[in-house]
């Protein structure tokens, strides 16, 4: 079709498929019904048009020999396997032959603040569902990667649930819609694919009388397999208000021989598949409920693609199609075991594998780093699960002779194997992938062992103690946090644990202490919100901006739009701070972590005299490509209609530019000293700095940051001029061109080149010239989250600013010490050395004064006990330090003797509170221990601690609580120590 372009190389035209079904057309196909707009390919082929005979099944896939006997075909058919790659394949030219462009998935990290991760198909086109953004094509399909967490549980559990799916999927914006989608979708699944028609079933929303006729009259399902359900199941909304409409959804079933009296739950798993979902978008719901039309009436499908893989191999799950299976098959050589002959627990620890392996090659492709926040989270929660899950199959070592290698990184490297047709970069990224994979398993190992035995300890303690007192074994909450957070064992795995031993977690609790140190993750949002804001109405009646700030600073242009706190205005007066919209600037807008531009816009009175100032502060790009100027009128009244004078502040842009193109000679610098595999992962172009997060897996040596600058700073020494270019993404990266971390890019971009050093997909301003930079230095480099490192750094005016400063700090130093630049360093290490000894002074001193408190109150002692005495000595020392009271202690200790329990308390500074128990071996034998004792007297005093059984610190916040808590001690060794020295 012409114009209609196919971003991806493997996507050709290709003739139907062979050995899948033979379609024997019994009557011509009739295209006078097709009401295709756009040339979309081909007419409409109605139910009583086909008759298709399904080839016989011809082998099983390898380990599946057991399960698939369970599969409603025999095991005697025999039929060509359909490749996953190949549905995909075809799914994409079906509908690009009728008109729809070919887009590439857009990342798993999602440009929505609405939800974590991409979770669906239609995330990328939300701004034009809203109509926010203008669309760029009237018709679109993809095959979009999705993750979606809220069902982990069920992984392995189901033949269908996934934390990594591919969805497929056709889009219309505002162009055709349910007569289309309907009869395509049924096209699609019956002649594209072969399914047989009578095992196909419908549902549609019970008051959609529109889909039901389509379904029935157009397409010919009969009425019995088509079934009308309620809101819950077939209509779809966006949230409480926003774009919403009916669904259906086509549902394959597998055993049609218990015909359609046993077919009233679509919903049966055992029977049924939803593998197609179409939503008709063609209402907006308003605050009150009601629903009113849509100016723009649009479709959004989605075919899983694991799902259809189930159907058309004829394998009972999802996992055994050829999409998982080899993952499945290579945990099963690490574990030694067959799946096709193990035990349902075999198999569901192996499907969490293969399923969870997928979703984290992905995102650590897409740039998720294991963290304890957000997206970090969720892979490290996945690794983490697979890592235990590994150790349950029993699998030790890599597969290649280490027993103590990781496994992880080599079932990863099946996954990046079967990826070149999902995302041909994972296989670029892969040693980056591998290697975060390989320090994330060890990380989590360290610690695994010790919080298992842990775990294992309280599931038997809440076992027992639910034995004694007749109730159900509840798992403390406060045991889940110390395993999270001490441990590293997510609340999910120790949940799934626990309900292995038939106990319950107690999540409030569990709630509670997260609260506490502030919770460390956020659930995904599993649904994507759409709403309709005041800002559609002034986006429909501004164009996009002509940019020009490549070119020139300054420009006349008309004021297209004023708004003041969201609403739309026709002037504004000085001292009000306005959002201006134009029709063409100079300014550059905030993208590519470059910050807008400053300046000023004039409208003149005559004779160079401004009528109006209006100061830019910022520049914003919303509703697509619409720069909004955000400033203060600082004098006069600026109105719509109005020609102003757009001026950008030069010195700032110059200070931008030299930032940016310090940026990408980072980038390249980093690559050469640390290695390729190295990626950005976001970046700040600002005036008085620039700020490059990259992914890397310990921080920098100063050697290496050294020889950093010593690359940059030759780079601009050699004058290398910049070279520019405009042309099509697919040549920018087959020239080797890297993209921007977080960008979205068109079909045509611009290509930002040093020759010699580097090539960046940018939009930014640069410098022409490398000499303009002046110079480059770090300023710091340090850890942001696990695996991810930040650099900042000065270049040009901000870098003879940085240097001078430092160099004005220095002079004052040199003064201040009496001494030379150069003996600065000796001086400082001379001070601190005293400083040292002053203080190792002070600190014996205080210890021999607590010390002789101490001695002083020895003689308060006193004895409990009968046939056995015991001396008990709890006393309050003040004022004293913490390590003074502990010599204080062991001072006592030595001096009472055996048996004796000590504990002491003070109050060292405000809002401070010390505590510190001894018992000698007499009292331990007694069942007593210093850690545990004085931990829970600390409590008391809003704090904690702990120790050896024999000796024991603490700490609390709420020193007026002190004497209590000494009253309480002492009254809970007299009851102790009292009754047992009887």
């Amino acid at each position: 079709m012409e114009g209609l372009a196919v971003p991806f190389p493997h996507l050709l035209p290709l003739p139907p498929f062979p050995k899948l079904a033979t379609v024997t057309a019994v009557a011509a196909i009739s295209t006078s019904t097709s009401t295709s707009t756009g040339g979309g390919g081909g007419g409409f082929i109605s139910l009583k048009q086909q008759q298709l005979q399904l080839r016989p099944r011809r082998g099983s896939p390898p380990y599946c020999t057991a399960s698939s006997s369970s599969s409603s075909h025999s095991q005697s058919e025999e039929e060509e396997r359909v490749s996953g790659d190949s549905i995909r394949e075809r799914f994409l030219n079906f509908y690009a032959s009728r008109g729809h462009k070919v887009l590439p998935s857009a990342s798993l990290v999602p440009d929505d603040p609405t939800v974590l991760l991409t979770i669906a198909g239609m995330l990328q086109f939300k701004p034009i569902f809203l109509g926010n953004v203008p669309r760029q094509v009237p018709r679109a399909t993809t095959s979009q990667r999705c993750i979606r967490t809220n069902d982990v549980n069920n992984v392995g559990n189901t033949s269908r649930h996934h934390t990594f799916f591919e969805m497929l999927g056709n889009f219309s914006f505002g162009d055709y819609f349910k007569k289309q989608a309907i009869q395509w979708a049924w096209d699609l699944s019956t002649v594209e694919f072969g399914l047989p028609p009578q095992r196909l079933w419908i549902s549609v929303y019970q008051d959609d009388d529109e889909s039901f006729q389509l379904w029935s009259q157009q397409v010919g399902v009969p009425v019995e397999r088509i079934k009308r359900l309620g809101e819950d199941d077939n209509f779809w909304t966006s949230g409480v208000t926003g774009p919403c409409g009916p669904c259906s959804e086509i549902y394959y079933d597998f055993h049609p021989e218990r015909g359609y009296i046993d077919a009233q739950d679509l919903g049966d798993d055992t029977r049924f598949i939803e593998f197609y979902n179409l939503v008709f978008m063609q209402y907006n719901k308003k605050d009150d409920g009601s629903l009113e039309p849509l100016k723009q009436m649009n479709i959004d499908t989605g075919l899983g693609l694991e799902r259809l893989a189930r159907i058309l191999q004829k394998v009972p799950n999802n996992y055994e199609t050829d999409l998982i299976l080899p993952i499945i098959e290579k945990a099963s050589q690490l574990a030694n075991v067959s799946y096709g002959i193990s035990d349902d627990q075999t198999k569901r620890y192996l499907k969490i594998v293969g399923d969870h392996m997928r979703a984290i090659v992905f995102l650590i492709s897409d740039g998720v780093v294991p963290s304890n926040v957000g997206r970090g989270y969720v892979v490290r929660r996945l690794i983490r699960r697979v890592v235990r899950t590994g150790r349950l199959l029993g699998i030790k070592g890599d597969g290649r002779g280490d027993l103590e290698g990781a496994f992880l990184p080599t079932i990863a490297e099946k996954v990046v194997e079967l990826s070149t047709h999902i995302d041909a970069d994972v296989k670029n990224r892969a040693p980056r992938i591998l290697e975060e994979l390989k320090r994330e398993e060890f990380r989590f190992v360290q610690t695994l062992e010790r919080g298992e035995k842990l775990l294992d300890e309280k599931l038997a303690d809440a076992i027992s103690s639910a034995e004694r007192n007749g109730s159900v074994p509840c798992l403390a909450g406060e045991d889940v946090f110390i395993l999270y957070d001490t441990y590293g064992f997510p609340m999910e795995i120790t949940k799934e644990v626990a309900e292995e031993r038939g106990v319950c977690i107690d999540m409030n609790g569990f709630d509670i202490e997260m609260e506490k140190q502030r919770r460390q993750s956020q659930a995904a949002h599993n649904t994507v919100k759409l709403a309709i804001g005041s800002g559609t109405n002034i986006a429909d009646n501004v164009p996009d901006t002509e940019f020009i700030g490549h070119e020139s600073l300054y420009c006349k242009a008309i004021v297209a739009s004023l708004v003041v706190n969201g609403d739309p205005a026709v002037q504004v007066s000085e001292g009000s701070n306005v959002e201006v919209l134009l029709n063409k600037t100079p300014f550059y807008a905030e993208s590519g972590g470059q910050i807008g531009d400053h300046g000023f816009l004039y409208i003149s009175e005559g004779e160079n005299q401004p009528k109006a100032v209006v100061e830019i502060i910022d520049v914003q790009k919303s509703f697509g490509n619409i720069f909004v100027h955000k400033g203060r009128v600082q004098k006069g009244v600026v109105e719509v209609g109005k020609q102003v004078e757009a001026t950008v502040d030069v010195k700032l842009r110059q200070r931008a530019k030299v930032h940016h193109t310090a940026t990408h000679l980072l980038q390249a610098a980093l690559k050469k000293v640390i290695g390729q595999e190295t990626s950005q992962a976001g970046s700040l172009v600002a005036f008085d700095r620039l700020r490059f997060d990259f992914n890397f897996h310990r921080p920098l040596l100063d050697s290496e940051l050294a020889e950093i600058e010593v690359l940059i700073n030759g780079w601009i020494e050699n004058a290398i001029l910049l070279q520019t270019k405009v042309m099509p993404l697919a040549d920018a990266k087959r020239a080797g061109a890297i993209a921007m971390f977080g960008e979205k890019y068109g079909e045509e971009v611009r290509v930002v080149e040093v020759p010699g050093v580097s090539m960046e997909l940018c939009g930014g301003t640069h410098v022409s010239n490398t000499s303009e930079i002046r110079g480059f230095k770090v300023i710091s480099e340090q850890g942001i989250a696990s695996g991810v490192r930040r650099i900042e750094a000065v270049a040009g005016e901000a870098f003879i600013e940085y240097v001078n400063a430092r160099d004005s700090y220095l002079k004052q130093l040199c003064s201040t010490l009496k001494v030379k630049p150069e003996e600065v360093t000796a001086r400082i290490e001379n001070l601190l050395e005293e400083l040292r000894v002053a203080r190792n002074e002070n600190s014996a001193v205080r210890a021999k004064a607590a010390v002789y408190k101490a001695s002083v109150i020895a003689n308060r002692a006193f004895l409990v006990g009968n046939s056995k005495q015991y001396r008990i000595l709890v006393e309050c020392l003040d004022d004293v330090d913490a390590e003074s009271l502990k010599s204080a202690a062991e001072y006592l200790m030595e001096t009472l003797a055996d048996p004796a329990a000590i504990v002491l308390g003070s109050c060292p500074g405000e809002g401070k509170v010390s505590l510190v128990a001894a018992f000698t071996p007499g009292v331990v034998d007694q069942g007593i221990q210093a850690g545990k004792f004085i931990g829970q007297i600390a409590k008391l005093c809003g704090g904690g601690g702990g120790g050896r059984p024999n000796f024991a610190q603490a700490g609390g916040r709420k020193p007026d609580n002190l004497a209590d808590a000494l009253e309480k001690a002492k009254s809970e060794l007299i009851a102790h120590l009292g009754e047992n020295g009887n």
